[in-house]
């Protein structure tokens, strides 16, 4: 693989911090999470969705979530609504994107496709975190008076794990500000 190759790819995946969610435009939100903040917690979560899963490689599970979006790059991100009318060809947009890195594009074109597949138990996972992070987005933005509550449930009713879903049943539970309450530090 060329150097040259590699950096124009790593400059692409930089794209990822200039592309929004579109789906969010959708509740009214102006300020959306660009796909680069959406995909580095939706791995952090598949990491530890997958100690909860007990599966035997949380670092497959991660590595699946962090190259989930790299096609939006080229494609943008198309929400729900306009995916009726505009159809993507986002598996070429990866295989473009990968196929002159060699062995190292083919590994990633097929953490890709698992993602997109969703066919074995560490893709499931990763699928679940990416569900479970679009869902916390949703219930921030609830709790700042959008009108998300549609937007958690549509993610909620798509979870296959037992984690994950328990985790979405304690969700509505949540204060997304509770984290940081007792940890305040005050120099008298």
């Amino acid at each position: 693989m060329e150097d040259k190759n590699l950096w124009n790819f790593i400059f692409e995946l930089g794209q990822q911090r200039l592309v929004s969610h579109d789906g969010l435009r959708l509740a009214g939100i102006k300020d959306r999470d660009s796909i680069a903040e959406h995909t580095l917690r939706t791995a952090q979560i598949a990491f530890t969705l997958a100690k909860l899963e007990k599966y035997e490689n949380p670092f497959e599970v991660c590595t699946i979530a962090v190259f989930h979006e790299i096609g939006e790059c080229r494609t943008g991100d198309i929400n729900k609504v306009a995916n009726r009318y505009i159809k993507c060809d986002e598996a070429n947009a990866v295989k473009e994107q990968t196929e002159k890195l060699g062995d190292t594009g083919k590994d990633i074109f097929a953490l890709w496709e698992r993602f997109e597949k969703t066919e074995d138990k560490a893709s499931i996972i990763a699928r679940d975190a990416d569900l479970l992070e679009l869902a916390t987005t949703a219930k921030e933005l609830l709790e700042k008076g959008y009108k998300t509550e549609d937007w958690i449930n549509n993610q909620v009713e798509r979870l296959q794990t037992e984690s994950a879903k328990k985790l979405a049943t304690s969700l509505k539970e949540q204060e997304s500000t509770d984290w940081w309450k007792g940890h305040k530090k005050f120099d008298d």
